[in-house]
């Protein structure tokens, strides 16, 4: 990372306490959070924002999906950071690596009629365009209404647009700071969505 943060080991008071909401196994913190540790008050933030966009029970949108779509964001912005964790989340929520592959292979080919139903492909869309192109204000309207003559809702079409802009904001913590995945634990998450409070991961 190219800024300096304060390890686990070295944090005392806020800071200590955030890390002890938001680490893994064997006191493990993830480096994307290491790196708010000048400034704990954005990690509170940005591990509120995180929880309430993908983790949280009032989501009607498959978790799977949402992280597919952090996937293809952070692909298309070269986090490999972002990627390389959310893809081993998403194996473990899908606990089949065929499907997986697939999905990785078609969201490398912006192939996604081949793997997804209509519905979700034209989600994948909108995050794509969103992601890319977010100027062409007629073009992104055109995605959200693709969603929705798909049978998307206006509430599952908010998901989608909170967790393709949460990963935007994401992807450019890490691409700006030089965050790796050196010594973090892929794939962990703070599963307990029915506790909006409980930020560990596991």
């Amino acid at each position: 990372m190219w800024i300096r943060h304060i390890p686990y080991g070295e944090a005392e008071g806020r800071l200590k306490t955030l890390y002890d909401r938001v680490k893994g196994p064997d006191d493990n913190v993830d480096n994307i959070m290491l790196a708010h540790s000048l400034r704990p008050h954005s990690m509170e933030g940005h591990m509120a924002l995180y929880k309430y966009v993908l983790h949280h029970a009032s989501n009607t949108t498959p978790k799977w999906f949402l992280e597919t779509i952090g996937v293809l964001v952070s692909s298309l912005n070269a986090c490999d950071y972002c990627v390389e964790h959310h893809f081993a989340g998403l194996k473990r929520l899908l606990r089949d690596d065929d499907r997986a592959a697939a999905i990785r292979r078609a969201l490398a080919a912006g192939a996604y009629d081949e793997t997804f139903t209509a519905a979700e492909a034209a989600g994948l869309r909108y995050a794509e365009t969103l992601t890319l192109r977010p100027r062409e204000r007629e073009t992104v309207k055109a995605c959200v209404e693709a969603m929705r003559s798909h049978g998307v809702d206006d509430g599952r079409i908010l998901e989608i647009n909170q967790v393709a802009a949460y990963f935007n904001y994401a992807n450019r913590t890490v691409t700006g700071l030089g965050i790796t995945t050196d010594g973090d634990i892929l794939g962990l998450s703070p599963n307990n969505s029915n506790d909006p409070n409980d930020w560990s991961h596991a």
